[in-house]
């Protein structure tokens, strides 16, 4: 198979996956066709690629076009013009087409599990959650858009002759950044509800999960969103971020607390808003009343779902000191038990990482804490012989704060266990540290647990689950504390944060200043009297 070269006009390249009978590294999981038709929809001119290779073997799988900084102007030229004729179309047709989608994604969920695997190396059972995600979002943004988006009817300020209305107008265009470790659900989440509500979408997928954001787009595409309202540009954040956030009517990122703080100062410096998903270091407390096998599924899963490089993932397992003992045995056991691979089947409970820099900073925690007295209670290294960049799930005890893992996040598959002799002190040790974005609570008192909860600074809050509760509730809006980020996602909240709010009032007979001969103080006198006889009555 020969590579075709890229064009003036940033057509598609095609430089992989090459032939196995002359390459021994190469793989035919994906077509050079199919190839080429995703990566055909990136807005690309340079002449540049970069290849994606797979963390299952190291195989390439595409050489993906790199845009300049005149390709992301061209794309938001292009948006801005659809988003304006888009803006006018029925919020009831915007819906029709995100129920489409909701159809699309889960008849091709086959494809969909493929690729994502391919790209991520997750264990497919986790990379199931990401169509699972789609689908639930795109239904919740096709059915209650219309009821969210509805003009409302505010207070006015005279009753009966001041009518107030309150209009939900779109910002423009979005510029999305989105990670690779969710690389499906991540490209598409926040953009449908950007798109829901009346905006044109610019996004730049990481480098490393191009392919799975692209079969996005052209699922969005399938379901009849119409041309240049969901464009995709490629580079590092650091060529073309930038790019984005200048043009950008509002940004929504997700990756580190530290490359989130440049993206809201590039914001706040053009007065736009941003939307931010940040780092965490999350804490899950199991509680003495807990159910501790069902805490120890919990926790496996809270913690090595997709090799623990998820968001809300669980670093931080604080347990009460009278189950202590009886929850670690149950724990570690659990974790031994995992069937570990980097293949497309379901039978792996925990895939790969993703790149090498997750394996040394893996590495790196951990030879720390052991070096500084922690144990490790079971995994603790590479795994080269499972995939290159495999990591054995790996539970520390003992960490202490001198710890590079005891404050900073790993995101990878290592937990520190802690004892703990009281719950306020649980509570004062999960709210250590800046961050704050998902906590869990394992307790059979649902209801103290729910109290607790409340001291608990995180965006959200798991009782007797993993993450799934909250990650997959849709009206639930979700984001972090602190150092974990601003603004929502999902829910009311996820849609408005794309949209201006407009008040709109309307007055009839009396107006706001002296009449029927009245003078200056008069007025003051009747309006006066009017204050009163209002809260008489009870107004707001």
């Amino acid at each position: 198979m020969s590579a075709s070269n890229p064009t003036s006009s940033g057509g598609p390249i095609v430089e992989g996956p090459l032939d196995p009978e002359h390459d021994a590294t190469a793989s035919l999981a994906l077509e050079p066709d199919y190839v080429s038709r995703l990566t055909g929809r990136v807005v690309a001119t340079t002449g540049e690629s970069r290849e994606v290779i797979s963390p299952l073997n190291g195989a390439p799988l595409a050489h993906i076009p790199q845009s300049s900084d005149d390709d992301v102007a061209a794309a938001f030229a292009k948006a801005r013009v659809a988003q304006e004729k888009w803006a006018a179309t029925p919020v009831a047709e915007r819906e029709r087409i995100l129920i489409r989608l909701h159809d699309l994604v889960l008849d091709r969920q086959a494809e969909i599990l493929d690729l994502i695997v391919l790209e991520s190396g997750k264990a497919r059972k986790h990379a199931f959650d990401e169509p699972l995600h789609i689908a639930l979002t795109a239904r919740y943004y096709g059915r209650r858009s219309s009821k969210i988006l509805d003009t409302e009817r505010k207070l006015g300020v005279i009753p009966v002759l001041t009518r107030v209305e309150l209009n939900h107008v779109p910002k423009g265009v979005v510029g999305i950044i989105s990670p690779w470790n969710y690389p499906f659900t991540m490209a598409l989440c926040d953009g449908i509800a950007a798109i829901a509500a009346g905006n044109a979408v610019v996004i730049k997928p990481d480098s490393q999960t191009m392919l799975s954001a692209l079969l996005g787009a052209e699922l969005l595409a399938e379901a009849g969103l119409p041309e240049n309202l969901w464009t995709v540009v490629a580079g590092p954040g650091s060529k073309i971020g930038t790019s984005i956030i200048q043009r950008a009517d509002y940004v929504c990122f997700t990756g580190s607390t530290n490359t989130g703080k440049l993206v809201a100062k590039q914001a706040a410096e053009r007065l736009i808003g941003a939307s931010l998903e940040l780092g965490g270091k999350n804490p899950m407390l199991i509680l003495k009343d807990a159910d501790i096998e069902k805490a120890a599924e919990g926790a496996t899963r809270a913690v090595f779902s997709n090799s623990g490089q998820l968001c809300v993932s669980v670093e931080r397992l604080f347990v009460d000191d009278k189950v202590y003992d009886r929850f670690v045995e149950r724990f570690v056991a659990r974790t031994q038990a995992m069937t570990l691979g980097a293949t497309l089947g379901w039978e792996n409970d925990m895939g790969t990482l993703i790149s090498q820099a997750q394996v040394d900073t893996a590495t790196a925690h951990v030879e720390d804490a052991v070096s500084k007295g922690a144990r490790v209670l079971t995994g603790g290294k590479a795994r080269p012989d499972l995939a290159p960049f495999f990591f054995e799930p790996t539970i520390l005890e003992g960490v202490t704060p001198e710890m590079t893992c005891f404050g900073n996040e790993t995101f990878g598959p290592v937990v520190s266990l802690y004892r703990f002799h009281s719950e306020e002190e649980a509570i004062e040790r999960a709210n250590d540290g800046e961050y704050g974005l998902n906590g869990s609570i394992y307790s059979r008192d649902t209801a103290r647990a729910r109290r607790i909860a409340r001291q608990v600074k995180c965006g959200t809050i798991n009782i007797n689950e993993a993450f799934g509760a909250t990650f997959a509730s849709i009206d639930a809006p979700m984001g972090g504390m602190r150092e974990s980020g601003q603004g929502r996602r999902q829910g009311v909240e996820g849609i408005l944060r794309y949209t201006e709010t407009q008040s709109v009032a309307s007055q009839a007979i009396l107006r706001f200043a002296p009449q029927f001969g009245m003078s200056d103080q008069a007025y003051a006198k009747f309006m006066t009297a009017s204050l009163r006889a209002l809260k008489a009555l009870g107004r707001a």
